[in-house]
């Protein structure tokens, strides 16, 4: 009921803004959905930049799909993939506007993608922190990847882009290939808790008490850490390795953890602000120093480079979450939207009742994983 209230809320607002034919209404639409699912009030404002960063200009005579990319990071492979596929609109995590911009040049690579998408009628949405802070959003999804209350529905193998590599001792570089899942059917999801390390300030929007920063999982029996490692290999998409540190004399096979401390990204912010740390620090990234006073103080940190922790989210969560609330706003939308299509090229969009969400194949962590062979 919450949740239609304010969908209901902000079609009001949608309808107005739907007037003004500079964006396509389906870009719209999408953005309504975004504000909707994860709120930027949630965002941290004080350095994040999230939201709508690029409005691309309706064109009639050259109109987008119904469909919305989703990708971590836009980088020209990226841009690419959504300019062949005609999307609409990209939803790219990492804002790729993050401070201000001087010029707009194709000088600077960045900018270039803007231009270029901008050129093509595709808008540019980043969300950010407002989905690391959302119940039910990243940080979550790692608490149930560690607490194993998820199960990938398929268990595709790592992408290593060409099979082989010039190289005699060592393969081509492989990167984790994050697969949809669903919740675990099984009774071995271990007694536990999660509570907010960060809590959001208010006011907060309905239903979303526990939004904030960082979850601390609490399991009521202590796990072993080969168990827990094993939960995050196959959450993940079972990269090459698990980057881990232990405090020095300790064996992973005789490490137990009865607290682990979950954030996106570059964890140390949240994740090492307490006077005790978490039995184990699972994120992106810490710096080297960060990871030493963390295993100097008895702590197991667990870092699988910055985007893998976040990616998986996309086909886990949030493409099907996107899906349903674009395709109910879209349809209330067109419904209200009537009288503007007396506005040049909107009579046909209105008219196109389509709707996809989809992830890139092309978006993938900078780092890749080379093994050597025996």
């Amino acid at each position: 009921m919450t949740l239609l209230l304010r969908r209901s809320n902000r079609l009001y607002s949608t309808m107005a803004a739907s007037l003004n034919p500079a964006s396509s209404p389906f870009t719209q639409a999408v953005v309504s959905s975004m504000r909707t699912l994860y709120p930027e009030s949630l965002a941290e404002k004080s350095w994040d930049n999230t939201g709508l960063l690029l409005e691309a200009p309706f064109n009639a005579s050259r109109r987008q799909k119904n469909s919305v990319l989703l990708a971590i990071d836009l980088t020209k492979a990226v841009a690419d993939e959504a300019i062949a596929r005609r999307d609409s609109i990209v939803v790219a995590y990492h804002p790729i506007i993050f401070r201000g911009l001087k010029s707009l040049t194709f000088n600077d690579p960045q900018q270039q993608t803007l231009l270029r998408l901008a050129q093509e009628g595709i808008s540019v949405y980043s969300p950010h922190t407002a989905i690391d802070a959302t119940p039910g959003g990243m940080a979550d999804w790692l608490c149930d990847i560690v607490t194993g209350a998820i199960t990938p529905l398929t268990t595709t193998k790592p992408s290593t882009g060409i099979e082989q590599s010039s190289s005699a001792s060592y393969s081509q570089p492989t990167y984790p290939a994050p697969q949809p899942s669903k919740p675990s059917t099984t009774d071995s999801v271990p007694n536990h808790t999660r509570q907010t390390i960060i809590p959001s300030p208010p006011p907060l929007p309905d239903g979303m008490d526990t939004a904030g920063m960082g979850r601390l999982v609490t399991f009521a029996d202590a796990q072993p850490l080969t168990a827990i490692i094993d939960r995050i290999a196959q959450g993940v998409g079972f990269p090459g390795g698990i980057p881990i540190a232990i405090p020095q004399g300790a064996s992973v096979d005789s490490l137990h953890i009865r607290t682990v401390g979950v954030c996106p990204g570059s964890g140390s912010g949240v994740l090492m602000k307490g006077a005790k740390l978490p039995d184990l620090l699972f994120t992106g990234e810490l710096s080297h120093h960060e990871a030493l006073a963390a295993i100097e103080r008895g702590s197991v940190v667990v870092a699988l480079a910055h985007s893998n922790t976040e990616r998986g989210y996309l086909r886990a969560v949030m493409r099907e979450k996107l899906a349903k609330e674009v395709e109910a706003v879209w349809a209330d939308q067109r419904r209200s939207c009537a009288a503007a299509d007396e506005v040049e090229g909107w009579k046909e969009v209105l008219g196109d009742a389509s709707c996809e969400v989809a992830v890139s194949e092309k978006d993938r962590d900078p780092y890749g994983i080379m093994v050597r062979r025996v």
